[in-house]
């Protein structure tokens, strides 16, 4: 699943706050140089000022889209970019208190000096910020890994366009030349080069990234080959204009990667705004959570010790989003060999390829030698209550409430190029699969068709809906064997 970069003022938000706080900095100590130290938000007027100023400026930066391509203009742009701004905040602020007839009780002075300072403050912190922000840029450090693919002659202009206007969005970590099988330089643009057109696949299928930006002048079914491996995979592609053919990818937008224009082919692409709820409601259901897991923890910590003495928390290392691990946190529900004990019940794994393990009537859970079910382990995960540790990992941005379930390293290892699209979003507390009915599903094409489709029909009505099934079927005690 792809979030749209965002291209409208709310890319530069910080720029944003940090105008609205020089306003109140330089409203202050204009306050402060005329009537002396006093609190300037004490006086109903020049309180409701500021409040309305801050108004003023979100509406003439939001509408007039002052900070459009801020981080390239040159000083002197800046300089009458900034001028601009503070002239029409400042007059509206006098237009305002012409409205309210409190254009002779407001001090003049406070006006003036406001304006001069809030200038000063503008200018200089925007160039400062600005500053940083470039030299961040040329670490080339992003929050998301990106692989060029590309011809040895198109590589090192491709690359210096993709970092032109790369500020903190993506980190350039390798490049494949396509146009020869064994490529004859280890390195371009100080950007080592991982595969030729012979080993591509492999690389791309071995070593996860989380985007790939193609840039080829011509495509041939090796090339065409190798963007449908990837669309099976569901990894995010940026097909630079000029080069575009119907490939089978569901979503597309055209946008600005550096400078360059491209095409973005993803599974699923979600706005800004539904991932900013999409984590809100991970952050709100995490922290519920941990609050539950510790209440739980004071019940099943002595009934798991008495029975299995050892730590009452199991963690294990998991494959997430893109390939990248994390460690996973549940309530133990097996004895303390479990791990060692299921090579020998491999044999017994229901499901036949391996890329799941899931078997009835566990010997290795907790308890499990009373009885079917009348275990002290059985009780926990047929409750669910094992997973609520897990919470922590949503709290953390490794896990999700709904996602996809994060296979075990030894799982991840027998996928295919089309299974490993499963983990191309964020791994859930609970999915599609899950709410299906998972102690039924023993077929693991069957549990990645489901997750394909919740990635291929994403909403944040889905997300809820399957929410509340998993409530329901966690209070029958259904579907968790």
């Amino acid at each position: 699943m792809y979030r749209r970069r965002v291209q409208n003022w709310m890319k530069h938000i910080d720029f944003l706050i940090q105008e609205i706080l020089c306003f109140q900095l330089a409203f202050c100590t204009a306050c402060i140089l005329r009537h002396g130290w006093m609190n300037p938000y004490s006086s109903v007027l020049y309180r409701n000022t500021a409040v309305v100023a801050a108004m003023i400026q979100i509406f003439i930066i939001v509408g007039l889209n002052v900070f459009h391509d801020i981080l390239w203009r040159g000083y002197y742009k800046e300089f009458l970019n900034s001028v601009k701004t503070v002239a029409l905040v400042m007059l509206l602020i006098v237009f305002y208190l012409f409205l309210i007839q409190q254009g002779g009780t407001f001090s003049r002075f406070v006006l003036i000096a406001t304006a001069g300072y809030y200038w000063i403050l503008c200018y200089l912190f925007r160039n400062l910020r600005k500053y940083y922000l470039r030299l961040k840029s040329t670490e080339n450090q992003g929050e998301k890994s990106l692989i060029v693919i590309t011809t040895c002659r198109r590589a090192e202009k491709t690359v210096r366009q993709l970092r032109e206007k790369n500020v903190r969005e993506f980190s350039i970590t390798g490049i494949i030349l396509f146009d020869c099988d064994m490529p004859f330089k280890n390195e371009m643009e100080g950007i080592p080069v991982v595969a030729g057109r012979g080993n591509a696949v492999e690389y791309i299928c071995r070593d996860w990234v989380d985007e790939v930006f193609l840039d080829m002048s011509e495509m041939d079914d090796d090339c065409r080959e190798l963007i449908q491996t990837m669309a099976e995979m569901n990894m995010v592609i940026h097909l630079r204009i000029g080069d575009n053919e119907d490939f089978p990818i569901q979503g597309k937008t055209i946008q600005q990667i550096g400078d360059c224009m491209v095409i973005t082919m993803s599974s699923h692409i979600r706005n800004v705004g539904e991932a900013f709820v999409k984590r809100s409601m991970d952050v709100a259901g995490g922290l519920v959570g941990c609050l539950l897991t510790g209440i739980l923890f004071l019940f099943l910590a002595p009934a798991i010790y008495i029975q299995s003495p050892g730590p009452i928390f199991f963690s294990q290392m998991r494959v997430g989003r893109n390939g990248k691990l994390f460690r996973i946190y549940k309530f133990r529900s097996m004895y303390m060999d479990a791990e060692e004990r299921k090579k020998e019940l491999a044999d017994q794994n229901e499901v036949k390829d391996g890329r799941m393990f899931k078997m009835d009537n566990d010997p290795r859970i907790i308890g499990s030698e009373k009885g079917p079910g009348r275990g002290i382990g059985n009780f926990i995960r047929r409750t669910s209550l094992d997973e609520f540790p897990q919470f922590l990992n949503v709290l953390k941005g490794e896990m999700s409430l709904v996602g996809t379930r994060p296979p075990t390293l030894d799982e991840w290892e027998l996928y295919n190029p089309h299974h490993r699209g499963r983990l191309s979003i964020k791994p859930g507390l609970t999915g599609m699969w899950q709410v299906s009915g998972r102690s039924d599903v023993s077929d693991f094409e069957e549990v990645v068709a489901l997750d394909r489709q919740y990635i291929a029909e994403w909403s944040l009505g889905l997300d809820v809906k399957i929410l509340l099934k998993t409530v329901a079927a966690v209070i029958r005690g259904q579907g968790a064997k």
